[in-house]
């Protein structure tokens, strides 16, 4: 009698015994709605790949096969590559709709467009105009049910008959994003098929179900494009940012997985944790929506819940960016099978079956859409409208930002506002606030009183204060804090609109050049700028021999140099003065440097290019432990930065490698967040650095290194609460609240440290997503970064965790023999757009090696 309830239970759930599903749950008519008819000259998933949705996990190559036959076989369907990832799959959009549409596809945009701008929106007539649905699949590539539910949906719209999908088509344009993580999705359907065999095993100890690291959540770099949408890192975000902004949609879906043992979430998410720049309307538009989605799911016997679990509090996600664009995000999380089948709470998980809801959700999405068009569409027209009567009442009319001697990281800076549709300029003259002089050649300026005002506050606001103290993601994004550049909020008060000069149209890095001419003798550069370790790198690759300043030096020309300028003698290179200084010249253009020619060694001022604090560098020769135990994303944000961005060739070692490997030829290990146990020799690291090592430990792997005795660094201890007893129903939100989930904190620093080279600032802001409070040294040279006695800029973080913070070192540096250990508890790389801390990492690579061991802590320094 209990298996035959069992069985009945999860019948109605939509799961079964794995064996009998997997013949009935894989033919069309599972999916696809009853009675309705389909065109047989388009081929079904199955005519083209040769196996029913949900018998195996499609790749991405197999995805773009039928995605291409599909353009070729439906006049409804226009297909368009836009981007291209790091290991070069195309990304599509597919664009569905009527073929009176089509024909009129640019009038279509164009009124949507038009829809955004305020001056224009009311001469739309709105009850003429198709809304616009996006369909995003799989972000996280191992969460393929999306992706393969994109099948399906393209299927469905490009061969259904009658007039109720004709209706539908007429009434909407369908955008169809099938796979958002092509490297992540390839990755995971190739280990999930190699581990199926010819009987699905549903035994959860399965190696089906436990893919190797670094998993296909992430791209090629092991970064989660969930969380790209406003920072924009990388190609693929990059391009499907230019397509949402060209279409201006009105609903964007965003198809995910979650815990195997679950249901299906569809938003709204709790309502406290709704980012305040979001207009209620988007809430209450959410909510109709969604019964739609509940009475879909009804039909099909599935269980589901909204409004927990998630929010819509970071714009950096994909469901949670449309928000704040006049749109309505839609995250869906469905239940993982994580491969074919796998026991679960609720019974056994069938893939089919999580594709199915997938699929059912999508439907029931343009039929809400359908339904709410000139609902959706007024909704939009008032977003902006509303967006521009509030910059006009605010007392902020324009933010400045720019750096005098770093004119790339303000350009990216830049860049990354101008691709969200914001306009930016320059100033038109130089002017003067906070004691800071901005000038039309380095600063730019934001004006408020635009279209996308909610957006600017977005990137610009530094908020404190929460209704909710917890969040699905980072509380706090301030884009000039995280790229650490000289900026200000004007009022009416210090910016009239004259000050606007020349509008940024286009963007282009600024090019650097040698100053001086040739010179026989000498050439130097300071570190001032982003790109200064690239351009050290690459004359290292020639074989250049380098040195770098330990203290200022000013010629008799009146050039100041600041500590961190790297001189290049011309004499003893392995090239002659002309090559040289025709390599310069290619460099510094290349890397948005000033490189001056030095014609004496005898400087007026400070020391002199022969002094002994002129010290030598050696290149660089990294390794970096990934594999199990390493957290994947902060790894991959260092190999990013030292790959993709300085063009450094750091040799990843898996943990499993390490401890039968020579090391000598090696002088930089960076260990990543992680947990790494025993899975390395913690003697053989530390005879390593004794012989005069450089390693870099950042967050947990500072810790590891602590308790295994590599550097003397100390943790405070998390104080205890005595509260005796507290209600259990509030344990998860107690507990919950504890958390740093990302916030800034500002820092002072030692700017004679030559872990601080390049900075000219003392005052840094740093994020921060740990509860590791370091102890600051006792060595009065050991720590220079430190917390300041009030720290918080912006985010949250719970009054215990704000006064641990407080005081706290946050980069240490410890000499062991020969060899150096820097640590840092935050994450100086923080999802690629933390430029600003970005110095402190390529520092600890390069400059680790000339730290005085007498200005480290040691190791009887406790």
């Amino acid at each position: 009698m209990k298996k035959f309830y069992a069985l009945a239970v999860a019948a109605m759930l939509g799961f079964g015994p794995a064996a009998e599903a997997q013949q009935s749950q894989t033919a069309l008519s599972y999916y696809l709605p009853a009675g309705t008819t389909y065109n047989s000259s388009i081929p079904t998933p199955h005519d083209i790949l040769g196996y029913n949705v949900g018998e195996w996990h499609v790749s991405h190559d197999q995805l773009v096969m039928y995605m291409r036959q599909m353009d070729a076989a439906s006049d409804r369907i226009t297909l368009t590559e836009y981007a291209r990832t790091h290991e070069n799959r195309p990304l599509y959009l597919l664009t569905i709709t009527s073929t009176q549409n089509q024909q009129n596809i640019d009038q279509i945009k164009q009124q949507h467009r038009q829809l955004t701008v305020p001056s224009e929106s009311g001469k739309v007539d709105i009850s003429k105009v198709p809304a616009v649905v996006w369909m995003g699949y799989s972000v996280h590539g191992n969460e393929p049910s999306g992706a393969n539910a994109a099948l399906l949906a393209v299927y469905h719209l490009a061969a259904a008959q009658g007039p109720e999908i004709e209706k539908l088509l007429n009434e909407t344009v369908i955008l169809v994003d099938p796979s958002i993580n092509p490297d992540g999705l390839n990755r995971f359907a190739s280990w999930v098929n190699t581990h199926r065999g010819k009987n699905l095993v549903t035994d959860p100890n399965s190696a089906e179900f436990d893919e190797v690291w670094p998993r296909g959540r992430t791209n090629h770099y092991w970064f989660d494009l969930n969380r790209d949408w406003l920072p924009l890192q990388h190609p693929e975000s990059k391009g499907r940012l230019a397509k949402f902004h060209e279409w201006k949609p009105n609903v964007l879906t965003d198809h995910h997985e979650m815990g195997t043992n679950a249901t299906f979430f569809f938003q709204p998410g709790i309502p406290s944790r709704n980012n305040p720049l979001t207009p209620e309307n988007n809430f209450k538009l959410t909510q109709k929506i969604g019964t739609y989605h509940a009475k879909a799911l009804d039909k099909i016997g599935s269980f589901y819940y909204t409004e927990e679990s998630y929010d819509d509090f970071y714009y950096g996600k994909g469901s949670t960016y449309p928000d704040v664009n006049g749109a309505v995000g839609i995250l869906f999380e469905q239940a993982s099978s994580r491969g074919h089948a796998q026991e679960s709470d609720n019974g056994v998980l069938t893939f089919p079956f999580t594709i199915r809801n997938q699929f059912t959700t999508t439907l029931s999405t343009l039929e809400a859409a359908q339904a709410m068009r000139e609902e959706l569409l007024t909704h939009q027209r008032d977003f902006y409208k509303n967006a521009l009567n509030e910059a006009k009442k605010a007392k902020t009319k324009a933010y400045v930002f720019g750096s005098e001697l770093d004119k790339a990281r303000a350009f990216h800076l830049a860049e990354i506002i101008r691709q969200h549709q914001i306009d930016v300029y320059r100033p038109k003259e130089s002017f003067t606030i906070n004691n800071v002089t901005y000038t039309p050649e380095n600063a730019y300026i934001v004006p408020t009183e635009q279209p996308q005002y909610r957006l600017i506050e977005a990137m610009f606001e530094k908020r404190t204060t929460f209704q909710d103290s917890l969040f699905y993601d980072i509380s706090a994004w301030t884009f000039p804090l995280a790229f650490d550049l000289e900026h200000a909020a004007l009022s009416s008060r210090n910016f009239k609109g004259n000050q606007l000069g020349a509008k940024v149209d286009s963007l282009t890095l600024p090019k650097g050049e040698v100053v001086g001419g040739k010179s026989d003798y000498a050439y130097a550069f300071e570190w001032h700028g982003y790109y200064a370790p690239r351009l050290l790198n690459q004359l290292m690759d020639h074989g250049i021999a380098t040195k770098v300043a330990t203290d200022k030096f000013a010629t008799a020309g009146g050039e100041q140099f600041d500590y961190g300028t790297i001189l290049i003698p011309v004499t003893g290179q392995p090239m002659d003065a002309d090559r040289l200084h025709t390599l310069l010249q290619e460099l510094a253009q290349q890397n948005a440097l000033q490189v001056h020619a030095m014609n004496t060694g005898f400087n007026p001022s400070g020391i002199k290019l022969g002094s002994p604090m002129m010290q030598n560098l050696v290149q660089p020769k990294v390794m970096m432990l990934i594999g199990d135990g390493v957290n994947s994303y902060d790894a991959g944000e260092a190999w990013h930065l030292l790959d993709n961005r300085f063009d450094m060739r750091p040799t990843l070692v898996k943990t499993d490698d390490f401890n039968r490997m020579a090391l000598n030829k090696y002088n930089v290990i960076v260990l990543s967040d992680g947990n790494y146990g025993s899975s390395i020799s913690k003697d053989k690291l530390r005879s390593w650095v004794q012989q005069g090592g450089t390693v870099v430990g950042l967050g947990e792997a500072a810790r590891w290194l602590s308790d295994n005795g590599i550097g003397n660094i100390t943790f405070k201890q998390s104080e205890k609460d005595t509260v005796a007893q507290k209600p259990y129903a509030i344990m998860d939100n107690t507990n919950g609240a504890q958390v740093i989930g990302g916030a800034i904190f500002e820092t002072k620093l030692d700017l004679t440290h030559p872990l601080a080279y390049g900075y000219t600032d003392a005052q840094m802001p740093i994020f921060r997503s740990n509860t590791l409070f370091m102890e600051r040294s006792k060595s009065p040279y050991a720590n220079p970064v430190m917390y300041t006695a009030n720290p918080l800029m912006a985010g949250y973080i719970s009054k215990p965790n704000l006064q641990q913070l407080k005081n706290t070192a946050a980069v240490d540096v410890s000499a062991l023999g020969a060899g150096k250990v820097i640590v840092m508890p935050d994450n100086p790389n923080f999802r690629a757009f933390w430029y600003g801390t970005n110095k402190l990492f390529l520092n600890s690579i390069f400059f680790g090696q000339i730290i005085s061991g007498g200005s480290a802590r040691t190791e009887d320094a406790h």
